[in-house]
């Protein structure tokens, strides 16, 4: 009995403090021509950001199936950045103007089925961008904070 007792505890214990130290996962899919260039400067010029952001290289986000995203939020990440280049500057034409369409809808669909559209960040970062760069991860980041950790898709074991 007083064995079971001090294990109650202890899980309380620690489910609070992981509750506490919970820091979002963000995986980014970044163009290779802008976005990923645009990283690549915020890195070499050492500006700062949070460090909660796992980065893929992609040639175009045009490129991008949408189901790497669902499947990168039901492998356990709370939220999803694509990045690609401005519109009219695309390596490969209209890549970007394809993801823009194609990212709507996932939006729309994540939210017909409960999922909080704000965890699938779309955005445009060019080479020259690094300090840009910076500024939409640490947003992201901190509205991805305030979701709170993603539970509706995410597998459980």
């Amino acid at each position: 009995m007083q064995f079971e007792g001090i294990m109650n505890q202890t899980q309380s214990v620690q489910q609070a403090a992981s509750k506490q130290a919970w820091e979002p996962k963000i995986v980014a899919f970044l163009c290779n021509w802008c976005s990923y260039a645009g990283a690549d400067l915020a890195g070499v010029s050492r500006i700062q950001y949070p460090c909660n952001v796992r980065v893929i290289r992609v040639p175009c986000s045009g490129r991008i199936n949408p189901a790497f995203l669902l499947r990168a939020l039901q492998n356990g990440a709370d939220a999803v950045l694509v990045s690609g280049c401005h519109p009219g500057d695309c390596h490969y034409i209209s890549g970007n103007l394809v993801a823009r369409r194609k990212f709507a809808l996932l939006k729309a669909l994540l939210q017909y089925v409960g999922i909080e559209p704000e965890r699938v960040q779309f955005t445009w970062v060019s080479a020259s961008e690094g300090g840009r760069f910076a500024a939409i991860i640490e947003k992201v980041v901190e509205q991805v904070r305030k979701l709170g950790p993603n539970g509706r898709l995410a597998k459980r074991l």
